[in-house]
């Protein structure tokens, strides 16, 4: 398993997030257990980031939806960074 640690910035992202979008908590949860289970595991789309975001990676949480997040395979550690539509968290 890896371990999943959320940045206080990501709480408050999360936070708002969640109010906006209540019905998305189910699959929310969904991902977040798959992504601590297997990161790779295909129904997570997960991807490296180019650009500014280099070094970072994306999971779809659903078609419109995105967690950026931090993959540390070594330790294996992922530290989530941004969560949001495409728009918002590849800006």
């Amino acid at each position: 398993m890896y371990r999943i640690i959320q940045t206080d910035s990501y709480k408050r992202r999360f936070r708002r997030f969640i109010r906006q979008h209540p019905d998305l908590l189910p699959r929310y949860r969904k991902t977040i257990l798959i992504l601590a289970r297997d990161p790779f595991h295909p129904s997570l789309r997960l991807h490296a980031l180019r650009g500014r975001l280099k070094g970072l990676h994306s999971v779809s949480l659903n078609m419109n939806y995105r967690i950026t997040l931090e993959l540390e395979i070594d330790g294996q550690l992922i530290k989530l960074v941004n969560i949001g539509t495409h728009e918002e968290v590849y800006r």
